[in-house]
């Protein structure tokens, strides 16, 4: 057997930039071999160097992040984390972006995300129970940006609907500043069905390695530095890069898996993803401390003529990587036959630690598993002394500035047109057109359905041997950005994401105990770029920190640019979206969003108007979409209050005094009281304190559409009110206010200040024709 097929020549300059590659990193390339890489070689560097794999711009910055909690069975590293839920239960969670993709054809591109996530769950051991997704759009007027919406929204239901996964929560927003790069972020939580959780260390010299699943071709060729490089008016040209998925397939691979892993028959697994069979290889062969040789003859392929490059390069789906025990190769062979899909004997684990690729007798690439998978590059950028010009110029924004407002509205616009403006805004509007093309009740563990309440809530079904006492166990998940905070301050919007994930949690009842996060930037080679990375880090680290919640592990997604006919590159609004869980012991006592009985009375817990409350109309939807501004400082987070307020929502719930809870984000106040009325069909008349606003500044708009945290409308039912107000009084003190009573069914909605004006009186039925529908008028 020959060493190599030929020997290398040193590679072109057009050669290393198409694979994604800088001068100076092939340089160390070269360094790393003793000698010049061949073609394949050049390109395993190429994906397995790209952000998207090593992340090299990012884990100085990641390491900030906590990982470690009485909870956490498995933290960062591996291809999810696990975390302990009590009653012997553990859970999977992770969550992936597929951005660029989605950007190039939308379908399969989040078709695919969905797949690959699921994959990374059950490679774990652990049976996908539930999917939710974060996305990011340009504005539905954009005739592109609704091929992309219903492309994408498209691609996730098919996935996930023929894999029988339910997708039970998320979030959208809309905004220009992501007309050419949407983002796809899946989510996906499994339960542990195996009694080892399966980790992806190769071991045990000579034990085999087998290729499992579906056969490999050219789709999602170089897809990993496909993610990692900017879109362009020429990245239509790239659709090759974009995976195609079979979900049914991935539907006996999962079933497969689960009846392999329980024989004790498997060492390790690897999804192959992002890098397909070279990421799987390297990472399996480092995370081992050994080497794996693999014969690219004995891969199953679908497609003639494919060299050694595409093997490696090939992200087709739904493929896996197992090192079994050896001596079991066929026990293992005949499971997978057994379900319609390929397994075979594909190479070995070595004791040298080198990737070995052989093909038709020769060796194809020789690498060091750590050079690919270990020992990349890392740079260490310096963050902006001062804040960049954007940000200073946003900041000078005052509330003052606004035109002058009065009882009747502003610049001709009643307040009631102003609350029927933003409920049609698609951001704040019903995602209902989204959620109703998802199954979410297969399986048949969704407690709360999309819409009715502010995170998603599963039922924990018990397992085999289980002695009944987790029948009545829950978790609720829930994911949260607002970019625009992010954008205008990155370290408060980190922040305030962490404070958003666990307020919603904590609005179903459910104690927040885990972080996943997907970091979606522009690109950190700017200085710009790198400052709002590297301050939207230092806020998720606080913020983790302070609500006790560890990140066990998340995707790393820059360069989320487009590039326009101009050469000028529009970056999109940082967005590092956070993935929380949390776990609820009895599922008698949760909550959703909508009123529920007339007669029960409606409070406000958490942060006060005006001077010296955090409330702000600062980065607030009505700044932006009433007066088309994006300016101020976002809402600064009050860890200590958000803390009170969340822990005297869940005590409500749980002692069954709370029978509604909904946390007031995008629109204020004004808006979340809407939601809650539309949702249960019941009106109120509310009634909001205008006494701490200055008497020189009557801010109604303040008073409605301030956005600020740690504020959650709850409703109590009057036979608990004395013992209700009596809790709050000792543990929030002042910070909350009784605004109402739920009035009777299909009535009005009518906010009032102390003085008894007028400010909105909207019948119900109004607006929620205005709410329930916008997104499908807009896109007709």
């Amino acid at each position: 057997m020959s060493t190599h097929a030929s020997a290398p020549i040193p590679c072109s300059p057009e050669e290393i930039a198409s694979e994604g590659l800088k001068p100076g990193e092939y340089d160390e390339i070269v360094k790393r071999l003793g000698r010049h890489p061949n073609r394949a070689e050049l390109g395993m560097f190429g994906v397995m160097w790209s952000e998207h794999c090593c992340y090299k711009n990012s884990r100085p910055l990641l390491k900030q992040f906590p990982t470690e909690g009485p909870r956490i069975l498995v933290g960062p590293g591996e291809n999810a984390g696990v975390v302990d839920v009590g009653h012997g239960q553990r859970l999977v969670f992770k969550i992936e972006s597929h951005n660029h993709p989605s950007a190039v054809e939308p379908f399969q591109g989040a078709a695919t995300g969905v797949g690959g996530i699921l994959r990374d769950i059950f490679t774990m051991g652990a049976r996908p129970i539930a999917a939710l997704n974060a996305l990011r759009f340009g504005t539905l007027n954009d005739p592109n940006t609704r091929r992309i919406f219903a492309g994408v929204v498209s691609g996730i239901s098919h996935y996930g609907n023929c894999f029988g996964v339910p997708t039970v929560g998320g979030e959208i927003y809309f905004d220009q500043a992501y007309a050419g790069n949407p983002l796809v972020n899946a989510m996906a939580i499994g339960l542990m069905e195996t009694k080892e959780i399966v980790k992806s260390g190769a071991a045990g010299i000579g034990n085999p390695v087998l290729y499992v699943g579906s056969t490999t071709g050219r789709d999602g060729m170089g897809g990993a530095s496909f993610a990692s490089a900017e879109l362009t008016d020429e990245s239509e040209a790239d659709r090759p890069a974009v995976q195609v998925g079979d979900p049914f397939l991935e539907k006996s691979l999962v079933e497969a898996c689960l009846e392999a892993f329980k024989t004790g028959a498997v060492v390790a697994a690897q999804d192959m993803g992002a890098a397909g069979i070279t990421c799987s290889t390297s990472e399996m062969a480092v995370n081992g401390n050994v080497g794996i040789e693999l014969d690219l003859d004995k891969v199953p392929v679908r497609e003639t003529g494919m060299v050694p490059y595409e093997y490696l390069l090939s992200e087709s789906q739904e493929r896996m990587l197992f090192v079994g025990h050896k001596g079991r190769e066929q026990e293992l062979i005949d499971i997978f036959e057994r379900w319609g899909l390929h397994a075979v004997v594909a190479g070995e684990v070595i004791s040298e630690p080198i990737v070995r690729i052989l093909f038709k007798g020769d060796v194809a690439a020789e690498v060091p598993a750590s050079a690919l998978a270990d020992n990349t590059p890392l740079y260490e950028r310096d963050v902006l002394a001062e804040p960049p010009t954007y940000a200073q110029t946003a900041w000078a924004w005052q509330e003052s500035d606004l035109p002058d407002c009065s009882v009747a509205g502003i610049e001709g616009q009643s307040w009631n047109d102003v609350m029927l403006a933003l409920l049609g805004t698609p951001t704040i509007a019903s995602k209902q057109w989204v959620y109703h093309q998802y199954d979410h009740q297969v399986q048949n563990n969704t407690v709360m359905l999309p819409g009715g309440a502010d995170a998603a809530i599963l039922r924990l079904r018990p397992l085999e041997g289980d002695d009944g006492s987790s029948s009545q166990s829950g978790v609720a998940a829930t994911t949260d950005c607002n970019p625009r905070y992010v954008y205008l301050n990155p370290y408060e919007g980190g922040l305030a994401a962490v404070a958003e994930a666990a307020r919603n949690l904590s609005c179903v009842g459910a104690d927040p105990i885990a972080v996943t996060d997907n970091l979606n930037f522009g690109s950190p080679e700017k200085p710009v770029g790198y400052w709002q990375l590297a301050e939207a880090c230092r806020g998720l680290a606080d913020g983790c920190r302070a609500f006790d919640t560890p990140v066990t592990g998340g995707n790393v997604s820059l360069y989320n640019e487009t590039v326009d006919s101009d050469g000028k590159p529009q970056p999109i609004y940082p967005t590092p979206v956070v993935g929380m869980v949390g776990v609820i012991d009895d599922l008698d006592k949760i909550c959703g969003q909508s009123w529920q009985n007339s007669g029960d009375q409606i409070y406000l817990l958490g942060t006060s108007f005006g001077e010296g409350g955090t409330v702000t109309l600062g980065a607030s939807e009505y700044l932006k979409v009433i007066h088309g501004q994006v300016a101020g400082q976002p809402p600064k987070v009050n860890i200590e209050l958000e803390l009170m307020v969340q822990a005297a929502c869940r005590h409500g719930i749980r002692q069954g005094w709370i029978s509604s809870a909904h946390d007031c984000a995008e629109g204020g106040v004004a808006i979340a009281l809407a939601e809650s009325a539309i949702t249960g069909n019941l009106g109120a008349t509310i009634t909001l304190s205008n006494a701490t606003l200055s008497n020189a500044a009557q801010r109604y708009d303040h008073l409605l559409f301030g956005e600020g945290g740690a504020r959650i409308i709850v409703t109590v039912a009057p036979t608990h009110q004395t013992i209700w107000e009596t809790y709050l009084k000792e543990h929030l003190k002042q910070q909350w206010a009784l605004l109402g009573t739920v009035a009777s069914v299909d009535t009005q909605l009518i906010i009032q200040t102390s003085e008894q004006e007028t400010l909105v009186k909207l019948d119900i039925a109004t607006m929620a024709d205005c709410w329930r529908y916008a997104i499908e008028r807009a896109l007709n």
